[in-house]
């Protein structure tokens, strides 16, 4: 009996260990079918890489971690752009926590900042006709950057490389022309860019595929809801205003505006477009995460300064308002010394613009009525300059100084100032006024016995 219920009992375990068992596999079938059928965030990267994509890209990275996403596809078809801009969304990328996992998708071409951006990427795929490289650094002028700049930036790329475990040679062949590798197209003098088959031959792609589906096929996502981020209106616009150029131009407008506004009358026009330049300006830093609300702040209370000026005089109130609104600007780019080549430039423009207008349509515009002298003291109107004396030509006086040639005469009973016509006169000589311009008496000595 002792036996049998031996049996019994390990029968017993044995079944509640199965059961178990069952239990356990069958909670943990919903998290792997959760897993399966979970979110993929599909955050495309296109264009030109600049200021206004970055909060763009921060955005989507934000809402994937705030969702539990653990798949994001950056899919890259951009021929480059700004240095500066790249390594802030490479450094979003970096941030991401380990359980998000980046997959970089070449969709045409990843040119400069673009093949950056895909190194910082935990895997890359390419599509059959992908190219990926070609990353010299140059300046705003076109021309190759400076060694300093350059050699920052290419180590910049062996170490985005490194980081995921790529040989980083090729790496620094993308960016620097010095390094040999004419197997890929590549012979000194030349940066390097990969194909689709090249980079998957130096395991810088870990596939080729045709589409986005393929590539869900082939990370085993084709079950999993793909979520497309796009960018919003405000993102769209804000990357468009933090241009470099479109901020050159939109100070240019501004300044323009403003002094044009401050010497009119009244409020018109050209404030109005001024007030609306650089309002446009700070909304898109603001958006982009450049310009903070003090900048904004700061340029109301320089323009409230400035505006002040006209009532007080003295003119610190204006040097005061016009500094504070300067320093909000140069704090409200990304960087310091490109505002402040922006704002010389906007100046200068704004200068030669306001010659321009006020020369060629000042006359035409009312808006000038106030900056242009239109009237004129014409002797026509009654304005002259001085008392023109032409009662006294053709008289007779004496003189009571030595003329050298300026000296005085007597004419009846008043003193006049007058000037001989060239030679030297003596006091207590009888002279004879023969012209006169305005104030100027010119006399001529007379014969004696004349009278």
């Amino acid at each position: 009996m002792a036996v049998k219920g031996r049996v019994e009992m390990s029968k017993t375990k044995t079944f509640s260990w199965i059961l178990l068992c069952l239990i356990s596999f069958s909670l943990l079938l919903p998290s792997i079918k959760a897993g399966a059928s979970g979110k993929v965030y599909h955050v495309p990267l296109e264009n030109e890489v600049e200021e206004g994509l970055k909060a763009f890209v921060e955005r989507a990275f934000n809402e994937a971690l705030e969702n539990g996403v653990e798949t994001i596809i950056l899919e890259i078809h951009t021929p480059g752009g700004y240095v500066a801009s790249a390594e802030e969304i490479a450094n979003i990328i970096d941030q991401a926590p380990e359980q998000i996992e980046v997959i970089a998708f070449i969709n045409s071409k990843a040119l400069s900042a673009g093949a950056y951006l895909a190194l910082h990427a935990d895997e890359i795929y390419m599509v059959p006709n992908g190219t990926m490289g070609a990353a010299a650094i140059i300046d705003g002028a076109g021309n190759a950057a400076d060694d300093k700049r350059t050699s920052a930036w290419i180590a910049a790329m062996e170490a985005a490389a490194e980081s995921k475990g790529r040989d980083p040679i090729y790496a620094r062949a993308m960016a620097d022309k010095s390094v040999n590798l004419s197997k890929y197209r590549a012979p000194e003098g030349k940066l390097l860019t990969l194909s689709a088959r090249e980079a998957l031959e130096v395991q810088y792609s870990e596939g080729t595929v045709s589409n986005l589906k393929e590539l869900l096929d082939k990370l085993d996502l084709s079950e999993s809801e793909v979520v497309s981020i796009e960018p919003t209106f405000a993102e769209k616009l804000a990357s468009f205003i933090t241009n470099p150029l479109v901020v050159t131009l939109l100070l240019s407008i501004g300044c323009l505006g403003l002094v044009i506004e401050l010497f009119s009358p009244g409020f018109g026009v050209p404030g109005l477009i001024g007030l609306s330049s650089f309002a446009l300006f700070f909304f898109g830093h603001t958006v982009a995460g450049f310009a903070g609300y003090e900048s904004v702040l700061f340029f109301i209370i320089g323009l409230a300064l400035l505006v002040a000026e006209l009532f007080v005089p003295g003119g610190i109130v204006g040097l005061v308002g016009g500094a504070l609104m300067i320093i909000s600007l140069l704090f409200a780019g990304e960087s310091v010394v490109h505002m402040a080549y922006s704002i010389l430039i906007a100046v200068f423009i704004a200068i030669i613009g306001m010659v321009i207008v006020m020369k060629f349509f000042g006359k035409n515009l009312h808006v000038f009525n106030k900056l242009i002298l239109r009237d004129a003291t014409t002797t026509e109107e009654g304005y002259v300059s001085n008392v023109n004396r032409i009662d006294l030509l053709g008289k007779v006086g004496d003189s009571l100084t030595p003329l050298r040639p300026a000296g005085t005469i007597l004419v009846g009973n008043e003193r006049i100032d007058a000037v001989s016509e060239g030679s030297y006169i003596d006091a207590k000589r009888k002279v004879e006024i023969i012209q006169v311009e305005g104030s100027r008496i010119v006399v001529r000595e007379m014969k004696e016995g004349v009278e």
